[in-house]
Order: C-alpha cells, then sequence, then structure tokens
C-alpha cells in the first residue's frame, strides 16, 4: 500500500474523500502545526455509517431526525478527518486552516489547541473496540501528518480527554494507543 500523502498548498490528504466544512478559519500567525488531537464521534450515539457526521460539519444536521440531534444541531463544529468504521477517510477541513474540534484545551501549557492542532475524529464510542482499519488507516494518516509538519513529534499525540480533562472524555477507554503506537513503531513509554 503505497504512503499517504498530504499536499501542503492545499492542504488536503490524498487519500480522503473530500467534504468541506464552513467551521473553520486561519490559524494566528506564527501558529505551527505540532499536535494531533485523537477524538471519537458517533450520530447518533452508538449508531455507525449514516450521513449525520457530514451533516454535522456541514450545518445540515436537521434536529427532527433524532432527539440527540435537538441537543447539537446548533453548534458549529468542525475537525480535519473523520476516520470512518471501514477506514474510509473524510476530510472537512484543510490542514492549514484551523477546524473547530478541540474547544476550550490546553496541552503542554499552551491554550486554545486548535491554534496548533490536526484534529482527527474515529468514528466510534468512548466503550466500544475500534476497528482495526481505523487503527491502521490512523497511523498512515499520523506518519503523513508527521512528514508534511515535522515538528509534530511522537509526544505531540494526545486524546480529547487530554486536553479537555472533565469536559471530554474521548476517544475513551477502549482506544488502544499501544496499538497505535505499535503501528507507528513508536516506544509503548512515549506521551500520548
Amino acid at each position: 500500500m503505497p504512503a499517504m500523502k498530504i499536499d501542503i498548498k492545499t492542504g488536503l490528504l490524498d487519500t480522503a474523500l473530500i467534504r468541506l466544512s464552513p467551521n473553520c478559519d486561519y490559524r494566528p500567525d506564527r501558529a505551527g502545526i505540532d499536535l494531533i488531537v485523537i477524538h471519537s464521534i458517533s450520530l447518533p450515539p452508538g449508531d455507525f455509517g449514516g450521513p449525520w457526521i457530514d451533516d454535522l460539519f456541514a450545518n445540515k444536521l436537521d434536529p427532527t431526525v433524532h432527539p440527540y440531534f435537538q441537543k447539537i444541531a446548533g453548534l458549529r463544529l468542525s475537525t480535519h478527518l473523520l476516520i470512518r468504521r471501514n477506514g474510509a477517510i473524510v476530510q472537512y477541513v484543510p490542514f492549514y486552516l484551523r477546524a473547530w474540534h478541540s474547544g476550550e484545551s490546553s496541552y503542554a501549557g499552551c491554550s486554545c489547541c486548535n491554534d496548533f492542532s490536526v484534529g482527527i475524529e474515529l468514528e466510534g464510542t468512548d466503550h466500544l473496540p475500534y476497528d482495526n482499519r481505523q487503527y491502521i488507516q490512523l497511523s498512515a494518516v499520523v506518519s503523513a501528518l508527521r512528514i508534511a509538519y515535522p515538528d509534530i513529534l511522537p509526544d505531540r499525540l494526545t486524546g480529547h480527554s487530554e486536553i479537555a480533562p472533565g469536559r471530554k472524555t474521548d476517544p475513551g477507554p477502549a482506544f488502544n494507543w499501544n496499538r497505535l503506537r505499535e503501528l507507528l513503531g513508536y516506544s509503548k513509554t512515549a506521551d500520548g
């Protein structure tokens, strides 16, 4: 399988289906990309494969379809990438832009993680094991990001729960950090 590539000029991943979200803006001046934040999402919670995640990030989520959607339909959110259960990758925001994925957050003493991070959503829940295809695709994406943005060091890979403790729990205890580290060739003691 050929390695994934990121076009620095367009900020797009060559293997991703592109569905651009309006929920993004420019990163602040001098904000480099040096962190990857792993999230999880399913809409409605625990359901997989539907169009609802795309609709959420496009501001087109119909609140009448499901009671949960009434709570979130007005939110303006995005992420750079979604990795679906089957390993398919959707890109919503070019990497050079700031996606709105982390909210109030802090990592290594720096707040506003959206300014300097890439957000990657995994279709899943905190407590259901992720599909092996997602780990394989995630490791390939992380490798491509590290080539395109060399400031992303091995210890600059974290979960939403770590940058927003008490507020967020994803990707949750079901996410196997050791499996990801193994695929990346990182030591099991690396931060993450």
